[in-house]
Order: C-alpha cells, then sequence, then structure tokens
C-alpha cells in the first residue's frame, strides 16, 4: 500500500470519527450541555470555595494574632508606671479570663481553619488559668479528638495538668501512658514520661519514678530528656552547681 493510499485512507478514518462524533453531539446535545454545565459548576465551587477557605483564613490568623497578643500582655498593678500604648493586666486571672472570650470567638467563628482550632485549645488554656476547670476540661476534651494528632497531644497533656490540679491522678496517669504509647512531634515520649515520673513523686511513689528516670536515663544519656532524668536519680547537694542549659 503507497503513502497516498495510507494518507487517504487516515483522512477517511478522521472524517468518519468526526462524523460519528458530531452526529451523536446533535442527538445528545441537551445531555452535553447538562454534562458540561455542571462540569462547570463545579469548578466554579472549588475555586470558590478555595478563595472563601483562604481568606477566611486570612481573617482567622489576624483575630487568632490579636488574641494572643493580648494573651502575652504584661502584668502591673495599679499606680504602676506603664510605657504609652502597652496594655496591661492587673492579674493573670485577669489576662486569662480577657484571652479566653478572644480565643472562644476566634474558634467559634474560625473553628474550620487551622488558627480556629489552635484557638480552641488556647481557650481551654485559660479557662484553667481562670480557675474554670469544668470548662477548660470539657474543651481540652473537644481538642483531644482532634485530627491533629500534634494538637491533640497538646490538649491531653494539659489536660492531664487539669486532672492533676483537681486530685485526679490515675485519669492523669492513663493520658500519661497515652501519650507514650503514641507520641508526637509537640509531646514526645520523653516528656510525658517525665510528668509521669513526677506525679509519682508527688503521690509519694519514689520507686516507681526512679524506675522511670532510670529508663529515661538509659535510652537518651546525652540528650535532655536523659541529663534531667540522671538529675532527678542524681540530685546536687544544696550549693553545688547544676548542669547549665544550653
Amino acid at each position: 500500500m503507497d503513502q497516498q493510499t495510507k494518507a487517504a485512507l487516515k483522512h477517511d478514518q478522521f472524517i468518519d470519527t468526526t462524523t460519528h462524533g458530531l452526529e451523536w453531539a446533535g442527538a445528545n446535545r441537551r445531555s452535553v450541555i447538562v454534562t458540561a454545565s455542571l462540569l462547570l459548576l463545579v469548578i466554579i465551587l472549588i475555586v470558590g470555595g478555595f478563595a472563601i477557605y483562604s481568606h477566611r483564613s486570612e481573617e482567622a490568623s489576624t483575630a487568632f494574632g490579636a488574641a494572643m497578643q493580648d494573651y502575652q500582655s504584661p502584668l502591673a498593678q495599679p499606680g504602676q508606671p506603664v510605657p504609652p500604648g502597652v496594655k496591661t493586666y492587673p492579674s493573670v486571672n485577669a489576662r486569662a479570663k480577657a484571652a479566653n472570650a478572644e480565643f472562644l470567638d476566634v474558634a467559634n467563628r474560625y473553628g474550620m481553619t487551622p488558627d480556629g482550632k489552635v484557638a480552641l485549645y488556647f481557650a481551654g488554656l485559660t479557662y484553667m488559668e481562670a480557675g474554670q476547670n469544668a470548662d477548660a476540661e470539657v474543651t481540652l476534651k473537644k481538642v483531644s479528638g482532634s485530627f491533629n494528632s500534634d494538637l491533640a497531644a497538646l490538649a491531653k497533656l494539659s489536660l492531664a495538668q487539669l486532672y492533676r490540679r483537681t486530685t485526679r491522678d490515675p485519669e492523669a496517669i492513663e493520658l500519661y501512658n497515652q501519650l507514650s504509647d503514641k507520641p508526637t512531634t509537640t509531646v514526645p515520649a520523653g516528656l510525658a514520661q517525665l510528668q509521669l515520673a513526677e506525679l509519682y513523686e508527688t503521690e509519694g511513689k519514689p520507686a516507681e519514678a526512679k524506675q522511670i528516670y532510670a529508663k529515661l536515663k538509659d535510652k537518651d544519656a546525652k540528650g535532655p530528656v536523659g541529663q534531667l532524668a540522671a538529675q532527678k536519680l542524681n540530685p546536687a547537694p544544696a550549693g553545688a552547681p547544676g548542669i547549665q542549659a544550653h
């Protein structure tokens, strides 16, 4: 078969395919239009949704930053000289309550954004600082169920601290063990184990505490956790210099 014949056949096949395609499109014109419209709508929704989410995320970031700024405001007693324009609070409790309202507002308005989720965690912390333990527990439990494992771990660590403060040591121990079994970037296993050992010490269980310290010392001899554990096992005599932090 010569090249001219092959070219003619390909040309005929192209015409046939195009003709069939046009005929199908003509016979199914309504279906084609509906399908195309739906695809266009999906694209518009995706693009529009992304734009809205980005805008909301920016708003959440700004609001969260403002709340954090208030949370980090200095404390000053009435009459104490304060530089112009510097916001202060008379006590930790007053500052915590003010920041708590802001964090809750961010969490309620922007709960689907990353900053909104972190704001809920800080709402739990500020509830604790304000002495509102029941609200703190409800809030931190909600955050501890987050799909973000790093944020959930921080919430569990704070929740364990709340349980210790309210004499619910068994619940705190359970959380420390959970954190040790499933460490995260924010709460490594060693940190959870140190907290657990300290809890045992306050409970008057030095043997259990020393067992944990010994394991941490052997596992991370040159690391900060191992050095802290070594200090706990062999505390320096009163007046003797301790390990300096670098």
